[in-house]
């Protein structure tokens, strides 16, 4: 059928893998429905009789667009006519019915707007529709049953789109339809039955509808006589055993097929052998296929592009592979391949001509990088990252001259960086994390295609230069950071032929001077590690103007001196910035409206914080400052900075009262005051409920503990409040937090008794070395006395269970639940009031390996259970009343008298009081003989002493007398 499009604009797009190798046979046989963009010169000549739209199809089309919730979304259409120049509307030339919308959303369009709402039944009124694309909008509801009766539909384009509910049957009555996409629609169907009926199909793309239950899936397409792709990726299909169906009369027509992120098992590879002929594409990513690839490849030579990756598969590349002489593309990524890479790579060698993309990395493969892969001469892609690889980068590596990208970092490839002479093509290199320990070949400044290059992570001996870069004129992105050996030596006047976005020289020897190449030249840079570069120098004023390019800074642990300088009214983007552990001095000034995260930790920076006031970072989200010279009250504005999760101020001298507007920062998740002269009682920050590391210590703060903490505060992992002037007794509200790991509210005035309800401390109550996985904001640290000693713990501290409440004023007895903790590893309760005795279930605490009960008033004897402490390493419960027997076993033998003394009536091995009954020592040189035994007593030593003195003298007498032995002749 004729027809012309009156539209300024109107195409087909397909979006899928088809556009790449199939659409073109698709459109050659449905001339009549994409002939319309070349027919808009079709228009009848003054010789003819102009045809205009219907004017009930007019209609039809206005009611559709008042169905629309932004009315105006159309508004063209009120400017003409005649329906048919309507933007997206293509009339029949010869009898002015519409038979093709195109509203299709394009973002580059900027006379485009996206339509919402649903679809009316008005377009039951356009009978000779066949093309309808209403893709990329924000159309919702449920798709429209009446769609089934527009019986002449070929192209049916409902994608990206905001649907729901089930997909209606109806549309199995389109039989003229060859082309159905529903993708990225939230809908579903039980069954997949309606789908048999659409016999002309060639196209059919549902990805990410929820086909869960719709068991019959396999046999519905199978039932496609002209299906050609196929597009199910995410789609919860379930798992079907392919071999106990029936294919006879099967179509046999598909080639390309879209399984990706379902529930599939190996099975699947029967049904694909029986409905495809002449497979082209098949990708299985990311489903349940397990075991050794099954062998079902032989006959499948036609195939261009394979995707198993995100699997469980095992063994190596199979031999069936060897058929695939027409492979163009191969992944295997994120797999449990496990053979000798060298001995895989043999079973692709009939794609060594034609093979372009391969992807092999995060598996097991061991051995060298393959010399055989060298002989694929059209690979432009290579990943085999995250291996086992070993050895070095055989000088045949240059021959793959038509290599693009290459990625072998996360191995343990060694030597030095290759000669790449002749891989001119090259855009992207990651050798990160792996044990180079040569040079850096020279050839490597000729790649003049080279966009990015990552090196981090190795250990190279290299002094850069300008010949590395001497041709880099493309270069986007260097990383040489973390080799130890590496430094960076270039001429003052070096002009860099390249721009970057990204620099990254951590932990590379960049100074002692600031790099003036760098300030002077480098005007794009977004992101910028200079960390441990050995720079001692002062920052020149002009590279303040260039970090307002900067999104990401990192200066850290460097000597750099000077004052950060005043970015609040520069027009810049940064968002993180990173000056901690370098020499900066003088007052902070106000931060810059766009930071997010701002690391000034370790520094000596001095006066208060007063200009934080005249900040307006409302997106301010990490603030350390620790560690530097800050002083004076805190001010109390920070309520405006609502988004902030980490504050750190420790290491201060911060004074005064704590600002009640602490209590406005509701997604505050690590706050860190330890270490300064804060005083006063604690602001309510009940509204503080993200709130996981709590950190107050080493003040003068005061008043009672808050209940609050128990009763609003439950994500919190750490709270510790150690040297303070607390008082009062330890609200029970303490117990209601489940995921506490560490409780310290040691040296403080606190009273009463222990809470008997620590066993609620879920935390606590498992031996299970698991824990949550708990996002870190920054490098935390958290200063917690462990084994007697001081010290610093990192994330590792996860692994922690610890109380400790000692140096107070606690009274009555310790709760006999509190041996129920058995996830327990740290409990101090010493240099308290304590009363009663020990429980007796102690033992119970296997993995306890710190115990601190000294210096209170306990009393009775020390329980039996005690011999099954085995992890115990710290024991303390001098001083106290303690009687009896120590119980014995080879651990608590380990223990000195300092872990039992000041206990008059404590006795055993451990102290120099004997236990009533206690055998006395032996005199350790009698070595033989038993109890009762009379032979061996003290008169046999002396008779023995005796007797070898008269023998020794005889023979000494006897000796003088002989003349011959007293004299010597020559």
């Amino acid at each position: 059928m004729p027809f012309v499009v009156m539209s300024g604009r109107s195409s087909i797009h397909s979006g899928s893998v088809l556009a790449r190798l199939l659409w073109l046979l698709i459109i050659s046989s449905a001339a009549t429905c994409c002939c319309c963009s070349s027919a808009a010169g079709n228009i009848s000549t003054s010789n003819d009789v102009i045809v205009r739209c219907m004017e009930r199809e007019k209609h039809a089309l206005l009611q559709f667009k008042q169905g629309l919730d932004d009315s105006n979304a159309l508004a063209s259409w009120e400017s003409k006519e005649d329906c048919c120049e309507w933007r997206g509307v293509a009339c029949d030339n010869q009898t002015g019915h519409v038979i093709m919308l195109d509203l299709y959303y394009y973002s580059f369009d900027i006379n485009d707007t996206r339509l919402g709402g649903e679809i009316g039944p008005s377009l039951l009124e356009l009978p000779y529709l066949y093309y309808l694309d209403l893709g990329a909008n924000s159309l919702s509801g449920m798709i429209p049953k009446f769609i089934g009766s527009l019986s002449r539909l070929k192209v049916l384009k409902l994608g990206y789109n905001s649907f729901s509910g089930f997909i209606p049957p109806q549309l199995g009555n389109l039989s003229n339809l060859h082309t159905l996409d529903l993708l990225g629609n939230s809908v579903t169907s039980e069954n997949l039955e309606w789908v048999s009926q659409l016999s002309s199909l060639r196209y059919l793309n549902m990805s990410n509808a929820n086909f869960s239950i719709a068991v019959d899936w396999p046999q519905s397409i199978s039932q496609l006589p002209s299906l050609i792709e196929l597009q199910l990726g995410s789609c919860n299909l379930p798992d079907v055993d392919m071999a106990s169906l029936s294919f006879i009369n099967s179509s046999t027509s598909l080639q390309v097929f879209d399984l990706s992120s379902n529930f599939l098992s190996s099975s699947v590879f029967c049904w694909i052998g029986n409905v495809s002929k002449n497979p082209v594409f098949i990708d299985l990513s990311n489903n349940r296929i397990k075991g050794p690839t099954p062998d079902a490849f032989t006959n499948m030579d036609s195939l261009l592009s394979l995707d198993l990756s995100d699997n469980q598969l095992e063994g190596g590349i199979p031999k069936s592979f060897r058929s695939l002489c027409r492979l163009e593309k191969l992944n295997l990524l994120s797999n449990n391949f496990s053979d000798r890479l060298e001995q895989s790579i043999g079973n692709l060698s009939c794609a060594q001509d034609t093979l372009k993309s391969l992807y092999l990395g995060d598996n097991l493969w061991w051995g060298s990088f393959p010399d055989d892969l060298t002989r694929f001469v059209s690979l432009e892609e290579l990943d085999i990252h995250n291996a086992t690889m070993s050895g070095s980068l055989p000088e045949s590596f240059r021959q793959l001259s038509q290599l693009r990208t290459l990625s072998l970092s996360h191995n343990r490839l060694s030597g030095s960086f290759p000669d790449v002479t002749g891989l001119s093509l090259l855009s992207s290199i990651d050798l990160s994390y792996n044990q180079l320990n040569g040079s850096l070949h020279d050839s490597l400044g000729q790649l003049s295609s080279l966009i990015e290059i990552d090196l981090s992570r190795n250990s190279l001996n290299v002094v850069l230069t300008e010949a590395h870069f001497l041709n880099l004129s493309e270069l986007l992105s260097l990383d040489v950071s973390y080799n130890p050996a590496c430094s960076f030596h270039v001429s003052l006047s070096w002009n860099p032929p390249f721009q970057l976005y990204v620099l990254k020289m951590a932990s590379c020897k960049v100074g002692p001077a600031f790099p003036k190449w760098l300030h002077a030249q480098q005007r794009r840079l977004w992101l910028l590690d200079l960390s441990n570069a050995g720079i001692s120098d002062s920052i020149p004023y002009k590279f303040w103007d260039l970090s307002c390019s900067l999104v990401q800074l990192n200066l850290s642990i460097n000597q750099i001196q000077g004052k950060f300088p005043n970015l609040s009214s520069r027009n810049c983007s940064i968002y993180y910035i990173d000056l901690s552990s370098n020499r900066f001095s003088g007052a902070l000034p106000p931060f810059h409206p766009n930071v997010g995260v701002l690391l000034l930790s370790k520094n000596k920076f001095l006066g208060d914080l007063s200009s934080i006031c005249s900040t307006q970072a409302s997106s301010l989200e990490i603030l350390e400052l620790s560690d530097n010279l800050l002083s004076g009250e805190l001010p109390n504005c920070w309520v405006q900075y609502k988004l902030l999760l980490l504050l750190n101020l420790a290491n201060n001298s911060f004074s005064g009262k704590l600002p009640s507007s602490f209590g406005s920062l509701e997604y505050l998740y690590q706050f860190q005051l330890q270490r300064n002269n804060f005083s006063g009682e604690l602001p309510s920050l009940e509204n503080c409920t993200q709130l996981a590391f709590v950190d107050l210590g080493f003040n003068n703060l005061s008043g009672k503990i808050p209940a609050w903490i128990g009763s609003s505060l439950k994500k919190l992992w750490v709270l510790q409040l150690r040297s303070n002037h607390f008082s009062g007794s330890i609200p029970s509200s303490i117990c209601s937090l489940p995921h506490i790991r560490v409780l310290d509210l040691s040296q403080n005035n606190i009273s009463g008794v222990l809470p008997h309800c620590l066993n609620k401390l879920t935390a606590f109550s498992s031996v299970s070395r698991e824990v949550d996985d708990l996002p870190f904001l920054s490098d935390f640290a958290l200063q917690l006395f462990w084994k007697g000693a001081e010290t610093e713990y990192g994330k590792n501290f996860r692994y922690l269970r610890s109380i400790d409440i000692s140096s107070n004023n606690l009274a009555g007895v310790i709760p006999e639940n509190i041996t129920y903790m058995l996830g327990l590893r740290s409990l101090n309760l010493s240099r308290n009031n304590l009363t009663g005795v020990i429980p007796g279930k102690f033992g119970q605490l296997e993995v306890l390996e710190v115990l601190d009960l000294s210096r209170n008033h306990l009393s009775g004897s020390i329980p039996d259970s005690f011999r099954n402490l085995h992890s115990i390493a710290v024991l303390n419960l001098s001083i106290n009343n303690l009687s009896g027997r120590i119980p014995s076993s080879t651990q608590l033998l380990t223990f000195t008298e300092s872990s039992f003394a000041g206990n008059v009536g404590l006795c055993g091995p451990q102290l120099t009081t004997k236990c009533p009954g206690d055998r006395p020592s032996e005199d350790p040189k009698v070595t033989g003989g038993t109890e009762g035994d009379g032979f061996i007593t003290t008169g046999f030593y002396v008779s023995i002493e005796i007797g070898f003195f008269t023998g020794f003298v005889g023979v000494c007498l006897t000796l003088l007398r002989k003349t011959s032995w007293r004299c010597c002749s020559v």
